[in-house]
């Protein structure tokens, strides 16, 4: 059997596992037996399950794939022990996700694409375009491997890293609800984070699945104008369409928006843009999250100055706006979100192995 016609099957869920073994005339139980291997012991291969007998093992890996991302380089800051995992995906293709640690608890940030077709003009990870989606596995396994390889429990997952979640939108929801589901690691839902640049029916789904995730938009310009300026995706749906779209998705779920707004230096950082973006949160007692933007070699965005950051924020606050400054961690390791990934393709072209590049396999 070819390795193309096998079934993902850490893609399935608990009910679409069991519907495939009985079809196969496998007892129920197996599934269950199955399923916890996969995505509570987080086993890396169908000869980790040892209470299966080693027939029947064989069988699965006869008939179905198991996904097991392959971590080729992890960078680890030296200021705050942040640490920037690259995984090769079966298809050899690479993907960055990023562990935190916080107080507060564990925290991992993922990838949903392989690279991204939003073209977000401040972003690395937009800039060789979208090479594919991930799979449900795919997107767990970020998690998975992290958490085995830092031998700590992950809490909060935020998919915030390389990619546009709603533009895989069936295969982010397989994700969202085998992450949270009590038979899987359940995590709970109102710690889990998903980030979009604003696809509008994308959303109004989303909300109707009245899911307890916290939805972010990507928001980075008050307005239209402004907003066309630094995203392409701002041409297809106005800031107003999104207001709307934010408000039907608090009413759906009762869930409180956040507004990711990338902070430019003289783009997007004036008063003006404050009471403007005050006058947008306000009504919906939306927390606004401040991005002091990553300089990427390629653009030509810079930060904006610390004092007109706190400016900015003073503002918002005077206006009774809840807002943070998102803390700033790992900027020693590729800091802004698809750099890693981009260096290591490029340098790879050039004739440098991963392993010269400080790679190194861990699963």
């Amino acid at each position: 059997m070819q390795e193309t016609q096998k079934k993902d099957i850490k893609s399935m869920t608990l009910p679409q596992l069991r519907e495939a073994l009985a079809q196969t005339g496998e007892k129920a139980y197996r599934a269950g037996q199955i399923y916890q291997w996969m995505h509570v012991k987080l086993a890396r291969s169908f000869d980790e399950m040892t209470n299966l007998s080693k027939e029947f093992r064989e069988k699965l890996g006869e008939r179905y794939s198991y996904t097991c991302l392959e971590p080729v380089r992890i960078q680890e800051s030296a200021a705050d022990g942040t640490r920037k995992y690259l995984f090769r995906l079966g298809d050899g293709n690479l993907v960055e996700s990023v562990w935190m640690k916080y107080r507060h608890g564990n925290s991992v940030c993922i990838s949903s694409q392989v690279g991204c077709r939003m073209g977000c003009r401040f972003c690395a990870s937009t800039l060789d375009g979208l090479e594919r989606n991930l799979l449900p596995s795919e997107m767990l396994d970020q998690v998975y491997a992290i958490s085995l390889h830092t031998k700590e429990r992950v809490s909060n997952v935020v998919v915030m890293g390389t990619g546009e979640p709603l533009d895989n939108y069936d295969n982010l929801l397989v994700f969202l609800k085998m992450l949270t589901d009590e038979d899987g690691l359940h995590i709970s839902q109102r710690n889990v984070t998903v980030s979009t640049c604003g696809l509008v029916p994308q959303m109004r789904m989303l909300a109707k699945e009245k899911l307890g995730i916290t939805l972010a938009l990507s928001l980075h310009a008050p307005t239209d104008e402004k907003r066309r300026k630094l995203m392409p995706i701002a041409e297809r749906y106005s800031v107003g369409e999104l207001m709307d779209a934010c408000a039907y998705y608090f009413q759906m779920t009762g869930r409180r928006i956040t507004f990711e707004y990338s902070l430019a230096g003289g783009v997007n950082d004036t008063d003006e843009d404050a009471e403007k973006l005050s006058a947008l949160a306000g009504p919906m007692g939306c927390h606004v999250n401040l991005i002091p933007v990553n300089p990427v070699r390629e653009r030509d965005f810079v930060r904006s100055q610390t004092q007109r950051i706190r400016s900015f924020q003073n503002k918002l606050e005077k206006n009774k706006i809840n807002v943070t400054i998102r803390r700033e961690m790992g900027r020693d390791i590729d800091g802004a979100c698809g750099q890693l990934r981009r260096r290591t393709m490029q340098a790879a072209k050039e004739g440098d192995s991963l392993l010269e590049l400080g790679g190194r396999k861990t699963c």
